[in-house]
């Protein structure tokens, strides 16, 4: 049974710091260092000083941006740029945002969620994680004790029992609002009436949460809670700070990672058409450049067809590529996985195209740099006509059905195969493990 409960949240004291807008930033993994700079400079408070502050020269295993956040969020707390609320609460957050033209709102519900392993499939990933991003949040998670950003989870309301009952808090005055710029703004309230919490709290134990966006989060929490072992049921490191939104939500917007590939030798390039005949339906389809957004837009439209898009196989066309059958995966792929994670393009890119045809392995891919990921296919396209790369698969986008259906096969796929937006904010409400701030 999943079980969240509501926590004394810690926020940025209004008093003191006036523009909200100014201090919250980005979770960690979008965080490129140029925006970090600028999330430096615009705010002495900016919460990116926790979620991933500086190296500096000079660091060392004492010394080091991790230490300096525990430092930094502990004289935050000490001078009341940082308060804990006085009621434990779990928070609504509606995120409005600009999308295809039209602006939309994501609902959610930041509580805190107790911490369960992925066999007992209470809480149920989609996606593999990678070691070093989890050893640098455990590092942070050891440092502050705090969990300064949420796992993005979802749950099922068919019957609206939970929308009504955070629809009923709507006439209450958020305890945050503030705009980012034109297209975003973010509205929080704190809900602390027992019954609403309960009520909420019991539609939502009998079902399973699925993990959309913060696996290494929740990996490093469960990481944290296993050294932590021996606590009562109670204790704080048992739970972890997510938010939590209907999966039916229309805010729910899933993004395709399109990969680009360089290093391929020219005599393997050269015979990977005929390869790839053996195993796909090619079409292909002429373009001069300026062609090339409407021919990727109207790719992009089609919803996970057995289907990969392919630049840079020959000069001046862009290829469909389209599964023969099953046959490919028998007779390429040693693991032999479900329907569902066999039917998506990421699978078959990686597991038939990468490692069957190319002959690599995720590891080998990315080292010095073979592969990189894109959300924008169009600047990808550029990168692969200038010919900083020689091949750009292109990905059609997964639904939050399939997600669910790929958690619920007890299968991962690769990391970044999917990515949630918009992404959510880190600074609205931070959840310290232990002491007045937590969920015990």
């Amino acid at each position: 049974m999943a079980e969240i409960r509501p926590f004394c949240g810690i926020r940025y004291n209004q008093q003191s710091v006036k523009d909200l807008a100014s201090v919250i930033c980005p979770p960690y993994d979008v965080v490129t260092p140029q925006l970090q700079e600028t999330l430096y400079q615009r705010n002495d408070y900016n919460v990116i000083r926790l979620e991933c502050g500086q190296e500096l020269p000079g660091d060392d295993a004492i010394n080091n941006r991790y230490a300096r956040a525990a430092i930094t969020l502990q004289q935050w707390l000490e001078r009341d740029i940082l308060k804990a609320d006085v009621t434990p609460a779990i928070y609504l957050h509606d995120h409005y945002f600009e999308f295809e033209g039209r602006r939309r709102r994501k609902r959610g519900i930041i509580a805190c969620v107790r911490l369960e392993e992925w066999n007992k499939g209470v809480i149920r990933p989609h996606e593999e994680t990678g070691v070093e991003a989890k050893v640098d949040r455990l590092n942070l998670l050891r440092a502050c004790r705090a969990n300064l950003s949420t796992v993005y989870a979802l749950y099922d309301d068919p019957e609206q029992i939970i929308a009504a009952a955070l629809a009923s808090q709507e006439e209450q005055e958020p305890v945050i609002a503030l705009t980012v710029d034109e297209g975003e703004s973010h509205r929080v309230w704190a809900i602390t009436e027992p019954e609403i919490i309960n009520r909420i709290a019991s539609n939502l134990a009998p079902q399973p949460l699925y993990i959309a966006d913060g696996h290494h989060r929740y990996e490093t929490a469960l990481a944290y809670h296993r050294e932590k072992h021996g606590y009562s049921s109670s204790e704080a490191s048992n739970f972890i700070m997510a938010t939590l939104t209907d999966s039916s939500d229309p805010g729910n917007i899933i993004f395709p990672v399109h990969r680009l590939v360089r290093g391929i030798p020219d005599s393997t390039l050269e015979g990977l058409k005929d390869k790839l005949e053996a195993f796909f339906e090619l079409r292909s389809f002429p373009f001069d450049g300026s062609e090339l957004s409407p021919l990727i837009d109207n790719f992009l439209s089609q919803k996970e067809m057995q289907t990969l898009g392919l630049l840079g196989l020959e000069k001046g066309r862009l290829f469909l590529l389209r599964l023969r059958g099953e046959d490919a995966w028998r007779r390429l792929v040693l693991s032999y996985s479900s329907t569902t994670h066999r039917s998506l393009g990421v699978s078959i890119l990686h597991h038939i195209v990468l490692e069957g045809l190319l002959g690599g392995d995720r590891q080998y891919w990315e080292r010095e740099a073979r592969l990189a990921y894109s959300l924008d296919a169009i600047d990808a396209a550029r990168r692969v006509l200038t010919r900083e790369y020689q091949l750009l698969f292109l990905l059609s986008p997964l639904t939050v059905n399939t997600v669910k259906a790929v958690a619920d096969s007890g299968e991962k796929l690769l990391d970044k195969s999917t990515y949630f937006y918009p992404k959510q904010p880190t600074g609205l409400v931070i959840n310290l493990l232990g002491g007045r701030g937590s969920a015990n």
